[in-house]
C-alpha cells in the first residue's frame, strides 16, 4: 500500500488556451516536506501551474503523475483560491463540508469543524453566517476547510492578496503550523518578503517557463538570472 502520494512529477507539461501557449513545457518533481513558493510577474503562469498540479487544468501535452493512484491523490490534497469560496451557511458548516462529503456524521463533522475553527482563530465566529466575515477571516475559514481532512499536499493561490499585515501574519502562522504538522505546501505569492519568510524552496516562473528554481538560500543569495534578480528587487522585467 502506498503511504504517500508524493512525489508529484510533471513531465513536459504544457497548457494552451485558444491555441496560445500559457505554460510550459515544464518538468519538475515535488517531494519531501516544507513550503514551495512559486514566484513571478503577473501573467507568468503561477496560477496555471498550481491548477495543473492540482488537476483543475487540462494538460494538453505532457504528463502530471503522483506516486499513488489518482483517486488517492485527489483525496489527499486541497486547494485554496485567492478569493475564498464562501458558502451560504454558518462558518461551522462551511468548515465541516469536506467531511460531510466523505460520509461523516453531521455531529462528528461539526465537532471537528469547531476544533479546526479554534486552530485558526475563528472559535468565536463558528455560528455566524460565513458571508459576514472580514476578508482575512474568510481566508482563515477557507484554510480551516482545506485543512480539516489533513491533506498531505495543500495548494494556495496568493492566499494573502489584499489582506492587511495583521491578517497576513495570522495566515502565515497557520501555514507554518500546517507545514510543521506534515502538510506539504505549494503556494504562489507576489510578496517577496513573504517568500523570504515562508519558503523552503522557490520556483520562479517567467513567460510561462520554469526559469529558475532552488532552495531559499540559493534563490535569494545566489540568484542565477537577470529576470529573477529584477523581480526580487521590484524592478520591471523587460
Amino acid at each position: 500500500m502506498v503511504s504517500t502520494i508524493l512525489p508529484l512529477k510533471l513531465e513536459n507539461v504544457e497548457l494552451r488556451r485558444g491555441g496560445r501557449r500559457i505554460l510550459g513545457p515544464i518538468s519538475l518533481n515535488l517531494s519531501g516536506q516544507g513550503i514551495t513558493i512559486i514566484m513571478g510577474p503577473n501573467g507568468s503562469g503561477k496560477t496555471s501551474l498550481l491548477r495543473a498540479m492540482h488537476g483543475l487544468e487540462r494538460v494538453r501535452r505532457g504528463k502530471v503523475s503522483w506516486q499513488s493512484d489518482i483517486q488517492t491523490a485527489r483525496a489527499q490534497q486541497a486547494f485554496v483560491f485567492q478569493t475564498p469560496i464562501v458558502m451560504r451557511r454558518r462558518v461551522v458548516d462551511c468548515i465541516a463540508y469536506p467531511l460531510l462529503l466523505t460520509g461523516a456524521a453531521r455531529s462528528v463533522a461539526r465537532k471537528a469543524a469547531v476544533e479546526q475553527a479554534a486552530s485558526v482563530g475563528l472559535l468565536d465566529s463558528v455560528d455566524l453566517p460565513a458571508e459576514v466575515l472580514s476578508g482575512g477571516e474568510k481566508q482563515k475559514m477557507a484554510l480551516a476547510r482545506a485543512l480539516i481532512r489533513r491533506p498531505e499536499v495543500l495548494f494556495l493561490d496568493e492566499p494573502c492578496a489584499n489582506l492587511d499585515t495583521k491578517s497576513m501574519a495570522e495566515i502565515e502562522a497557520i501555514l507554518t503550523a500546517a507545514r510543521d504538522a506534515g502538510t506539504r505546501i505549494v503556494m504562489s505569492t507576489h510578496n517577496v518578503g513573504q517568500a523570504r519568510r515562508l519558503a523552503d524552496d522557490v520556483l520562479f516562473l517567467w513567460d510561462g517557463y520554469l526559469h529558475e528554481q532552488g532552495t531559499k538560500a540559493q534563490f535569494f543569495t545566489a540568484t542565477q538570472t537577470a529576470e529573477a534578480k529584477a523581480h526580487i528587487n521590484g524592478d520591471l522585467i523587460p
